[in-house]
Formats: structure tokens, C-alpha cells, sequence
């Protein structure tokens, strides 16, 4: 068999876990968004960098262990569970910001970025921590 062979095998993987990470990626932005007391869409529309750095840091912890999950699952139903866990840690990463920064919902809708950036990297700093515990 020669090497383009083996590579076209590899495409449907590639595109069932793709689309499968994409639907997860889709659900924790859904999700996250609507556990926030502000809306950073229309704050990130509006020009508001903090809300762009916390959801940035949120969204790139979630990634994070996503990837980790993808390289090492044998099936994607494996993965699936995986990136369902690391939702479940970035929410629990959020609630922790909140206990440590309590007017954390007033701030970032009115800018604050050291707020907005203190959320992003704690997400980050979750997701990393999470992806390493991912390696198995």
C-alpha cells in the first residue's frame, strides 16, 4: 500500500473527530455563555477587551485538554467523554473565579481588564493543568 493510500484511510478519523470536537467546542462556548451573568458577545462587539481576554482564556482552556483528548483516545466516543470532563473543569474554573473575585460579573462588563485577564489565565492555567491529566 503506498503512502497516499494510508494517508486517504486517515481522512474519515480525521473529519468524525473534527466534527465531533467542533460540536463539543460549540456546546461549552453555548454553555459558558450562559452561565456568565454578562453577554461577552455583544461586550466583545461593543469593544470590551475584557470580555474578549476572559472568554480568549476560556475558550483556549477548553481546547486545550480537547486536543490532549483527541491525541490520546482509541474511539471517539472516548474522546467525547474526555472533552465533556473538561467542560465540566473549565465551569468549575469559572465558579472558582467568582468565590476569589466576587464583583467579577460587574467588572468585566465595565472593562476591567486586570479582571478580564485574571479569568482568561486562571482558564488557561485550568485547561493546561486538565490536558496534562489527560495524558494516560
Amino acid at each position: 500500500m503506498n503512502i497516499l493510500a494510508i494517508s486517504i484511510k486517515g481522512v474519515l478519523p480525521f473529519v468524525v473527530y473534527f466534527v465531533a470536537a467542533a460540536a463539543l467546542f460549540a456546546v461549552f462556548i453555548a454553555i459558558y455563555i450562559r452561565i456568565t451573568p454578562y453577554r461577552e458577545i455583544e461586550l466583545i462587539r461593543a469593544g470590551n477587551s475584557a470580555a474578549a481576554i476572559s472568554l480568549s482564556g476560556a475558550m483556549l482552556g477548553f481546547a486545550l485538554p480537547l486536543a490532549s483528548a483527541i491525541a490520546h483516545s482509541v474511539v471517539v466516543e472516548e474522546m467525547l467523554m474526555w472533552g465533556a470532563i473538561a467542560l465540566l473543569v473549565q465551569l468549575l474554573v469559572y465558579a472558582a473565579a467568582r468565590r476569589m473575585l466576587p464583583d467579577l460579573a460587574h467588572r468585566i462588563p465595565e472593562g476591567s481588564v486586570a479582571h478580564g485577564i485574571f479569568l482568561g489565565a486562571l482558564s488557561l492555567a485550568g485547561g493546561l493543568l486538565n490536558a496534562a491529566c489527560m495524558v494516560y
